[in-house]
């Protein structure tokens, strides 16, 4: 069975040796200048090239993570960077973006990419799309469950990548759009907010809903505990899973060296005991869970009473006695650990260090600092062990103490025959080195001293290896071995192994030309985004009547059986074309809903991932257009799209107004289709908050389907309410309070040649829906100006109409910058 790779996070030197001498076998750290860990270190290429020197002088693969959003004025540059860092020899690049990917195939045709989990890759059907561009790994989804990831794997031939350790981000990964569309920070480019890590309040048919659990408030309703799924390594290795991925790149040394050190003992068959656990939960915890390996599982994903780091519960506080506490307990504690004690209900959390311990039976007395805020503890708080000074010593030393370093295994060969000159040999496995000394080998006037020579020879404690296997050759004469010449050979050869440890093969490169596509000349289209069959019946009335020329519709529904009746009725209309859209996530044996769509024969179908594009245009030859969710951000990536049969393409909510404008002069911006008005979809979870909170079910099966009944909001701290609502498959969408417009933009995108343009309704009924629609419509037939547009939309808002991502004209920087 091949070995599965055990792959650690890194974000600086002090993290990459960690994770060798933790037993790594790969690490991925980030691409310079492009970095998808906006608050790491953003480290130079001479940076990174001592880390993969390092590495590789270990054996340990590093994967350059350049799995960010490329925008269209990048692209040089990016180009450049690329052809820096791939003459340092990485193993791979982890890639996002599909125009990046083509970039680096075509320049580089040797170079091993792999497809990173913000391609949103959850089926077998997404990785054939992508064949063309040879891409060797693809990393899995974390939502895809164990019977899920063998389903792709056997389907599959490429390797398969799984996240298995760390932070579990409630969002799945490419299709997060919170940042942004709160504060502008966008973590399709590395600079996620962690806005799943807020606390929200829920409203219920627009009434608030106090949620408790064991007697704890909840409100942090959409943050999940943290990832373990330690338990499950040896089952994800047996089923064919090359790499168990720990993520991290934000965390500390000795998180990465106890992630790794316990994970290799798991594959190894090693027991895994209670002390392995609680230094990983001692390193970083909110929470440990096993995700979704096993399925959703409403009832334990989240928590929900906090969302920070608390390590290790212990239990509840008996007494206060400032400056002590008590709490009964068979736990051990040390002077240096560290401790918080919490009151979620109250959302109190006070932080110290043990100074003292005292223990009498179960009851354990603990002096803390003395400036704490002692007035704020009270007996029946929870207690949680949240650092350990002596998990973070015992990291260190694998990194400082010689001998716990990793070691590799190599063979002497000493021959030492008179006449001949002296010769050392050693291999690691890979590389053979032979030295020869000067001079020949004289006859020594006594025996020699074998173990002697043999020490010598094996002299390397001060180096990266251990020798598994010694030989020494000797003719029939006894050979004198001077000590200095033997240690010379001994240095020169590992010397010379390292040199071929750290050989990088230059690879072959081609010069990349950017494509161009000419622009189709086509009428300009408003593409209105119904969401209920109420919806459809109001637009009816309005459409009806309506005058302009080219029309689409896309019905966009949770319930599936109100699609057949709404196109029966929208056909109706002159000039219209009548669309369905895929669900946003596609999963193994999730075909009926695709099927239910052919069977419609809608005038297109909008496909939401390339799994559902691959699979319908082997099923059926309705015209297939591109959703936002496919991450379009530079014209490489719309170019290989339109080319493979997209009809249109919708641009990335990341870009601004410059970078559409940029992106368009290098594709045919006739098929590219731009949303001028929606509610961004900030949240797509797997997560169902419906379920999770308005019952007791842990899936679909025994929820009992809250979400056909209640209408939920979640208010976050700025105190604006937003919108859950549940797909075909149960996954929740969350989507801005704030309406956003970007009208202003219109006359320069046609200009550009943009002529698709989209408005998308989500709850709108009545008087607001009809004011929409008209509006738009008097719009673009030229009977309102936009500013009369502006003020008719807003008037129908709750929080008014924002000028959206389009408009915004800066880039968010990282405070470090």
């Amino acid at each position: 069975m091949k070995k599965t790779e055990i792959l650690a996070p890194v974000g600086n030197m002090q993290m990459c040796l960690a994770a060798i001498h933790g037993g790594a076998d790969a690490i991925y750290v980030g691409m310079p200048g492009f970095n998808a860990r906006g608050r790491t270190h953003d480290h130079s290429v001479n940076e990174l090239k001592e880390i993969i020197d390092m590495c590789h002088l270990y054996g340990v693969k590093v994967h350059v993570a350049f799995n960010i959003l490329i925008f269209e004025e990048e692209l040089p540059a990016a180009i450049a960077k690329l052809s820096e860092v791939v003459a340092l020899g990485p193993d791979a690049l982890i890639v996002q973006d599909i125009g990046l990917a083509k970039i680096i195939r075509e320049t580089y045709p040797d170079q091993v990419i792999h497809g990173s989990t913000q391609m949103t890759v959850t089926n077998h059907d997404h990785i054939t799309f992508l064949d063309d561009l040879n891409i060797e790994r693809f990393v899995l989804g974390r939502e895809n469950s164990i019977p899920e990831i063998k389903e792709i794997r056997n389907n599959t031939d490429k390797e398969l990548e799984v996240f298995t350790h760390g932070a579990l981000c409630v969002a799945y990964s490419g299709q997060c759009f919170t940042s942004e569309s709160i504060g502008g920070r966008s973590a399709n480019r590395g600079q996620c907010a962690q806005s799943c890590r807020f606390s929200y309040e829920m409203f219920v048919d627009g009434e608030k809903r106090d949620l408790k659990k064991d007697g704890n408030k909840m409100s942090y309703l959409v943050s999940p505990q943290d990832l373990c799924g330690i338990e499950e390594a040896n089952e994800l290795q047996d089923i064919g899973v090359d790499s168990l991925k720990i993520e991290g790149r934000l965390k500390a040394p000795s998180y990465v060296s106890t992630a790794a050190s316990a994970f290799k003992a798991k594959l190894e068959g090693k027991p895994l005991s209670q002390a392995d656990l609680d230094k990983m939960s001692l390193t970083y915890s909110r929470g440990f869970f096993s995700g979704w390996l096993h399925g959703v599982d409403h009832q334990r994903l989240v928590k929900g009473n906090y969302g920070n780091h608390r390590g290790i519960e212990i239990g509840k506080v008996k007494k206060v006695s400032r400056p002590t506490i008590e709490i009964d307990t068979d736990r051990s504690f040390e002077n240096g650990m560290g401790i918080v004690v919490c009151d979620d209900n109250k959302e109190i959390e006070v932080g110290s260090s043990i100074f003292d311990v005292k223990r009498k039976g179960k009851r354990v007395t603990l002096s803390l600092a003395h400036d704490i805020k002692w007035q704020q503890l009270r007996p029946g708080m929870m207690l949680y062990l949240n650092s350990d000074p002596n998990v973070i010593k015992e990291s260190e030393s694998l990194v400082t103490d010689i001998n716990k370093q990793k070691r590799i295994p190599i063979k002497i060969e000493l021959k030492a025959i008179v006449s001949e000159k002296l010769s050392y040999k050693i291999d690691d496995g890979k590389n053979t080195v032979i030295v020869e000394s000067e001079d020949i080998v004289e006859e020594a006037r006594r025996e020699a001293d074998i173990e002697k020579v043999k020490k010598d020879a094996t002299a390397l404690s001060r180096t990266i290896y251990s020798v598994d296997d010694f030989k020494l050759t000797l003719g029939e004469k006894s050979p004198f071995i001077h000590s200095k010449t033997l240690k010379k050979l001994r240095q020169d050869a590992v010397a010379r192994l390292n040199e071929k440890r750290l050989e990088v093969k230059i690879p072959k490169a081609f010069e990349y030309q950017l494509t161009k596509k000419e622009v189709s000349e086509i009428d300009i289209t408003l593409n209105f985004l119904l969401r209920d069959i109420d919806q459809v019946k109001e637009a009816f009335d309005i459409l009806k009547e309506c005058e302009y020329d080219a029309l689409n519709i896309t019905l966009d529904f949770e319930f599936g059986k109100d699609y057949k009746p709404s196109l029966e009725l929208l056909r109706g209309l002159k000039n219209c074309r009548v669309g369905v859209a895929t669900n946003r996530i596609l999963k193994p044996k999730e075909y009926h809903h695709l099927n239910v769509l052919t069977r419609l024969t809608p005038d297109f179908i909008l496909c939401r991932n390339l799994g559902s594009y691959q699979y319908l245009r082997s099923k059926c030859d309705i015209p297939l257009k591109g959703d936002f969710s496919l991450n379009i951000s530079n014209s490489q990536t719309a170019n290989y799209l339109l080319d493979k049969g997209f009809e249109t393409l919708t641009s990335s909510y990341d870009l601004n107004a410059k970078q559409l404008e940029n992106l368009l002069v290098n594709t045919d911006a006739g098929k590219i289709e731009v949303n001028i008005h929606q509610y961004m979809p900030s949240f797509h979870m797997e997560h169902c908050v419906f379920a999770a909170f308005l019952s007791e079910g842990s899936s679909f099966k025994d929820c009992g389907k809250p979400c056909e009944e209640h209408h939920v909001e979640l208010k976050d701290q700025f105190g604006n309410m937003h919108f859950i609502k549940a797909d075909q498959e149960c996954r929740n969408t969350m989507f801005n309070a704030v309406a956003q417009s970007s009208t202003d933009l219109v006359d320069e995108l046609m200009a550009k040649g943009v002529s698709n343009f989209r408005i998308e309704l989500l709850n709108e009924h009545g008087e607001t829906l009809k004011t929409k629609l008209e509006s738009y419509l008097n719009y673009f037939n030229g009977k309102i100006s936009t500013g009369e547009l502006k003020s008719l939309l807003g008037t129908q808002e709750k929080y008014g109409i924002g000028t959206g991502m389009l408009m915004k004209d800066d880039t968010y920087q990282a405070r470090k910058n």
